[in-house]
């Protein structure tokens, strides 16, 4: 993937981006677009609408790269805000932090939804992930696997 970042990279800037591959265009902004996005995770508003209009394409272009890669648009956002909501509440230095301030860092303005997503992702409460996690000496206890009703989690590529 990096070599097809540099070769439309270098084919934007000299004016030869016709040049370059359909895929390989494809898996760029495919990469594009999730730098962009990760850069603004934070934000609750974050739109497909914003998202397609910064990369000059059409909304119904960003749903179909997305599910060119297996997934939704809003369901990759979720999924990345969900993991980074995940690795916050097991780091010892942000131990302090309350849950309800890292999902509203992360676009989970409302406690309730923030809580039954991670619940439902991951298989078990944000709090208790967290307790575990430095229970064990502040090191982050493994991926989630079964929740507490013996579900399988379903981890940060899953779809929700």
């Amino acid at each position: 993937m990096g070599l097809d970042l540099a070769t439309a990279f270098l084919a934007h800037h000299t004016d030869r981006e016709r040049d370059v591959p359909p895929s390989c265009r494809q898996r760029a902004l495919y990469l594009r677009i999730t730098s962009f996005v990760q850069h603004r995770l934070g934000g609750p508003d974050l739109a497909a609408s914003d998202i397609a209009a910064a990369h000059h394409i059409s909304v119904r272009s960003l749903h179909r790269l997305f599910q060119q890669h297996g997934t939704s648009i809003r369901t990759w956002i979720r999924g990345q805000r969900l993991e980074r909501c995940r690795r916050d509440p097991a780091d010892p230095l942000k131990r302090h932090v309350p849950i309800q301030a890292v999902a509203a860092r992360w676009g989970f303005p409302r406690p309730a939804d923030f809580t039954r997503a991670f619940r439902t992702h991951y298989g078990t409460t944000p709090s208790d992930y967290r307790n575990r996690a430095h229970h064990r000496g502040g090191t982050e206890p493994g991926p989630p696997g079964r929740g507490e009703r013996g579900t399988p989690g379903q981890g940060p590529g899953a779809q929700s």
